[in-house]
């Protein structure tokens, strides 16, 4: 019995450090990104508002002055419609 409670113990203290370990990493990792936003390395996604990096940002579009980041093709399709959407609402009527 006594072996049991010792093993219970130890299993149960291995399994704290791990998940402590884990934690801090995602507490650093979370740093590290608000680090980069505040920054200005990080932009956000104008669609589903998750940030992407500047520098390796492949998926842009150019609105004017803007240039836009997207975080996927699906994001940039949907951007893509909604200027087309925004074009088409200020054309004049003939």
């Amino acid at each position: 019995m006594l072996k049991f409670l010792i093993l219970a113990a130890a299993l149960f203290l291995l399994f704290k450090l791990f998940k402590g370990d884990a934690r801090r990493k995602e507490v650093r990792e979370e740093k590290e990104q608000e680090t980069l936003k505040a920054s200005g390395e990080m932009v956000k996604d104008p669609i589903c508002g998750s940030y992407v990096s500047r520098e390796d940002c492949e998926i842009r579009v150019r609105n004017g002055d803007t240039v836009h980041c997207f975080c996927s093709y699906e994001c940039r399709d949907k951007y893509m419609k909604q200027l087309e959407g925004k074009a088409e609402e200020t054309k004049p009527v003939e």
